[in-house]
């Protein structure tokens, strides 16, 4: 089933399986053989159309397991394409996050005023931690560090979070609404609306930020009303920025 608005995920390569989600009456998500390209198994009984994350490879009791957020779930998948386990989440008009997991538990979020939600995984079962409206990113993505969730909420700004509890440790409206990625203890968030891109440090104590520039490079393709909405990407030092059809490299080593 086509979306309103293309293909965002990120097709899982894991061995030699390409997992992926369609959506959709044949099944939501599907592995595929790397090889040959040929569908090995489909989730035929779990057939929501597909949405906009990118599913997340989790070991957790023992086995492999494929973690995806849709538009009304919460799902896990085994290498065979087995339903492991299944839970309600309440999305709205799109979900986009990728999912996070760490130590038996997987978090999600959503923008359209959704927020997030926390699973503990009990073999093929899980137990909610928590659900609230607190983090409510959009599209710009979260980040798990030392325990703590960083990433903008439309409710709040940018926001720190407890992983654990999803207790809200910090909000600051900062440089506004934008999407971050992270790299040697330091936040690099951009704005969506003008292409400032902050450098902040990673702290539970609050919005730290060390300096910012805006991207020179920008597009003139895009609407009046469009925005700036890739994420940054860092590599061996250097930080790429991408705006429609141009392409930047900063060079942030220490």
């Amino acid at each position: 089933m086509l979306q309103n608005w293309g293909y965002t995920e990120s097709p899982l390569v894991d061995g030699d399986l390409v997992i992926v989600t369609p959506g959709g009456s044949k099944g939501a998500i599907a592995g595929i053989d790397a090889k040959t390209g040929k569908v090995k198994w489909q989730t035929s009984d779990v057939t929501e159309n597909a949405q906009y994350s990118s599913i997340i490879p989790i070991d957790h009791g023992g086995q492999r397991q494929y973690v995806q957020l849709l538009m009304k779930s919460i799902v896990s998948v085994s290498k065979e394409g087995k339903v492991l386990w299944k839970t309600d989440f309440p999305g709205a008009v799109a979900v986009i996050p990728t999912p996070i997991f760490k130590d038996g538990q997987v978090y999600v979020t959503a923008g359209y005023k959704v927020g997030s939600k926390s699973v503990k995984i009990d073999g093929n079962s899980v137990t909610e931690v928590y659900s609230n409206p607190d983090m409510q990113n959009h599209h710009g993505g979260v980040i798990l560090i030392d325990g703590k969730l960083y990433g903008h909420s439309d409710k709040g700004g940018w926001t720190c979070q407890d992983f654990k509890t999803g207790e809200i440790v910090w909000q600051d409206k900062g440089i506004g609404k934008g999407a971050v990625a992270s790299a040697d203890g330091m936040l690099y968030c951009q704005a969506e609306n003008d292409g400032t891109i902050a450098l902040v440090k990673v702290s539970d104590k609050g919005w730290d930020m060390v300096s910012s520039f805006k991207l020179e490079a920008q597009t003139s393709q895009r609407a009046k009303d469009g925005r700036i909405w890739t994420h940054p990407v860092i590599s061996n030092g250097k930080l790429y920025l991408r705006d429609q059809e141009l392409i930047s490299c900063y060079d942030v080593k220490n």
